[in-house]
């Protein structure tokens, strides 16, 4: 998977330097006037703080989905081993 090469917080001081033209901001920062439409449609009503926060919150769900899979192999490996006649 290709590395981003603005984080979030870039992308959202991008943005807001976008309100005036989009072209001259993305000539500026090297980025394609696209990019800037998609970064608009996707964080038009957030701040930097508001992004932060997200960022944080998808963390937090990739580490809750990590330990919800390796809880449901446990609950699978147990039922296995009771499944088992001794």
């Amino acid at each position: 998977m290709k590395k981003k090469r603005f984080s979030e917080e870039q992308i959202v001081r991008i943005f807001r330097a976008a309100e005036t033209t989009i072209e001259a901001v993305a000539r500026q920062h090297g980025v394609s006037e696209q990019s800037i439409y998609r970064w608009k449609r996707q964080f038009e009503q957030m701040n930097v703080a508001d992004v932060r926060d997200l960022r944080q919150l998808r963390q937090e769900n990739v580490r809750l989905k990590k330990v919800l899979a390796e809880r449901d192999l446990e609950v699978e490996v147990m039922k296995e081993l009771q499944a088992k006649k001794w």
